[in-house]
C-alpha cells in the first residue's frame, strides 16, 4: 500500500490500539491471542485432575 499504516496516527485507545485490523502488528497480536487462547484449553484438559468414580 502507497500509503502506508494509516491506522497509526489515529487517536486510538485500549485494546483497540494493540488488536487494530488495519496494521501488521494489529494482526499479529490478535493471531498471538488466538493461539494462546486455544493452547491454554488444551493444557487445561490435559492437566485437569481425573474424576474418581
Amino acid at each position: 500500500m502507497a500509503g502506508g499504516d494509516s491506522a497509526e496516527g489515529a487517536n486510538l485507545k485500549g485494546l483497540s490500539k494493540i488488536f487494530n485490523s488495519h496494521t501488521y502488528n494489529g494482526r499479529a497480536n490478535t493471531a498471538k491471542a488466538t493461539y494462546a487462547f486455544f493452547g491454554v484449553v488444551i493444557l487445561y484438559n490435559i492437566l485437569k485432575p481425573k474424576s474418581k468414580k
